[in-house]
């Protein structure tokens, strides 16, 4: 059974100041939703879903549907604010999307198999999709709540030009995860790698830190565990402009219940991302030595 890909591609990157998942990284145009897409295909991904914001439906068909075609089968859906469960007040004046776990649930409905969901601004390489459909390639019925993590370490996917958010994990000594705690300023400093607690203390954290970058292994099971949490979530939460319910949230819930386990696999490749409008040179670059390195050919889609 081929594991699914679902893409989160909702998000327009304020601090970036655009649509990045459409910006050319690539010596052909190729953006990194392509390089993505073709790593989940050399992994044995069999099919492609992506979130999307409904007012970049014209772009997106016309840059990433009519080029992949060809080659994975693929369907999106919209992830906006009023896709909420029935008879919950919210507050009308919000007009930004719940969150990531919000945008997971948008693809219910149109994944019967487990499945990788990633950000769609984000550069993992292949190794970590060959790890997920690894530890999926015996997958059966019996192990519908197990459910893993790539995971990468925080010295490789740090930004030059500011702070980044990243879920810092925790590990038991069979390596699955214990917690995921968000930390929305994270940066390195002359002295190392801080972040910034909520006393606005700096705590140094390992350069080899694990920590959860969005890439993670789930199964259908998931979805109902969702409608669930984001149901509570939106009882408290639903007349807030910017609460946000995020996939950690519910992950780190199942865990403590006992209901569900995560396998953290860790991956050793440097990931890269856009975060800030600087960060697309080192991305650019950094493609460009894996192209001359026999990674990926020069012209991805040929």
């Amino acid at each position: 059974m081929k594991p699914t890909l679902l893409i989160l591609a909702a998000g327009i990157g304020s601090r970036y100041g655009g649509l990045k998942q459409l910006d050319a990284i690539g010596p052909n145009g190729e953006t990194i939703i392509d390089y993505s897409i073709f790593d989940a295909i050399r992994a044995g991904f069999g099919k492609v879903v992506f979130v999307i914001n409904e007012r970049i439906e014209k772009d997106f068909r016309e840059v990433i549907i009519q080029k992949l075609q060809p080659y994975i089968p693929i369907d999106y859906v919209f992830q906006e604010n009023w896709k909420i469960p029935e008879g919950i007040a919210w507050n009308k004046e919000r007009t930004k999307p719940w969150g990531t776990g919000h945008a997971l649930l948008m693809a219910d409905g149109m994944i019967d198999t487990p499945f990788a969901v990633i950000n769609a601004d984000d550069f993992y390489g292949r190794e970590a999709y060959q790890t997920l459909t690894d530890y999926y390639n015996e997958w059966n019925p019996e192990r519908k709540n197990d459910y893993a993590m790539v995971a990468f370490e925080i010295g490789k996917t740090l930004s030059e030009y500011g702070s980044v958010c990243r879920g810092i994990c925790q590990t038991d000594t069979g390596n699955y995860l214990e917690n995921v705690v968000e930390r929305t300023w994270i940066e390195r400093i002359p002295e190392g790698i801080v972040y910034k607690d909520e006393e606005e203390n700096f705590i140094r954290l390992p350069e080899k830190a694990v920590v959860s970058m969005n890439f993670w292994g789930f199964t259908p099971t998931f979805f109902g565990y969702l409608k669930s949490g984001f149901r509570e979530f939106l009882l408290a939460n639903g007349e807030t402009l910017k609460a946000e319910y995020y996939i950690p949230t519910e992950v780190n819930n199942l865990i403590h219940k006992q209901i569900a386990t995560v396998r953290v696999l860790p991956c050793p490749a440097k990931w890269y991302g856009i975060t800030y409008r600087e960060d697309k040179e080192m991305v650019v670059q950094g493609i460009r030595k894996l192209i001359e390195k026999g990674e990926y050919p020069e012209k991805l889609w040929s």
